[in-house]
């Protein structure tokens, strides 16, 4: 078993893990919310502190950065045309589920496997830009659409967008970079073994939250998400990888990274602002499952 199977069975062998323990009472889906907030503020920001720290970032790889951040706004711009006509909350938990990818927890493994290092360094280029908006363009939207009344406190929202612990991480870890300074060894090899506890974290949360059921009328939704996310994040990846002039390794970067799962922070997310988490759940899953048959067709295919 080559090694990009391997890293998917041992993955959904982790989700699985996690809703076997909520079938058996071991956790409580309830406990799910401490666990979301320790992968959010603890294994993620050591995740990104360890990646930097081993990354040059390189003028010529921003411009995955800006892609991402573009991409991202342009989805939220298809969803809240598509999503009009849909209740408040509902349209808020779709509209969250569209701009942002899994790089973190589902992409770097994968990359590790393929491409190694030097695939790593341009996806973290590429996440750095998903970061913003996740945790500022997301969040906007999660606070935004949670309060009925349909009022936007921009101070208090800004306030918390720039409290989020791993967009902060992302910045300074970048401007870190880009000065050239390094930290000690002490603060790596500590961040280094948090970091380890990422991915298993996340899929384990991700199977706490797994389930098979859902109400048939959300089916039309769930299908809405999905071909909103991958016939436009496929078309616009093809685009890139055929007529851009970038290098090879930034092409597949953008057609790789237009098609993978939706963020799993927005589990967290959904929490704090009260929005059905197993429908969040339900449609983070079916993208981990879409997306690895995609990544696995497209580098058998490509390479």
């Amino acid at each position: 078993m080559n090694s990009i199977n391997s890293q998917f069975l041992i993955s959904m062998l982790i989700i699985v893990l996690g809703y076997l323990c909520k079938r058996l009472n071991i956790v409580k889906e309830e406990d799910g919310e401490g666990l979301a907030r320790i992968v959010i503020n603890v294994t993620l920001p050591c995740l990104i502190i360890n990646t930097f720290s081993t990354l040059k970032v390189e003028p010529s790889l921003v411009k995955l950065t800006f892609i991402n951040m573009l991409y991202g706004f342009f989805m939220m711009g298809i969803g809240l045309y598509v999503f009009r006509k849909k209740k408040r909350r509902i349209k808020g938990v779709l509209l969250m589920l569209l701009p942002a990818f899994n790089i973190g927890l589902f992409a770097y493994p994968l990359v590790q496997a393929i491409w190694g290092h030097e695939g790593v360094k341009y996806f973290g280029m590429f996440d750095l830009g998903n970061s913003f908006i996740i945790f500022g363009l997301c969040y906007i939207i999660a606070s935004y659409f949670s309060d009925e009344a349909g009022k936007l406190d921009i101070k208090e929202t800004a306030g918390k967008v720039f409290k989020s612990i791993p967009l902060l991480t992302y910045i300074i870890s970048v401007v870190i970079n880009i000065l050239g300074v390094h930290l000690p060894k002490m603060v790596i090899d500590f961040s280094s073994v948090i970091s380890k506890a990422n991915m298993p974290m996340s899929l384990l949360l991700l199977g706490i939250y797994l389930s098979f059921k859902f109400d048939l009328r959300q089916f039309k939704d769930i299908a809405s998400v999905l071909a909103l996310r991958y016939i436009i994040g496929f078309t616009v990846g093809i685009i890139f990888f055929i007529f851009s002039p970038f290098d090879k390794m930034s092409k597949y970067t953008l057609l790789i990274g237009f098609i993978l799962p939706t963020a799993s922070a927005i589990i967290p997310f959904s929490i704090e602002f009260n929005y059905d988490q197993k429908f969040i759940g339900i449609l983070s899953n079916m993208t981990i499952l879409i997306s690895f048959v995609l990544v696995w067709f497209i580098v058998g295919l490509t390479t």
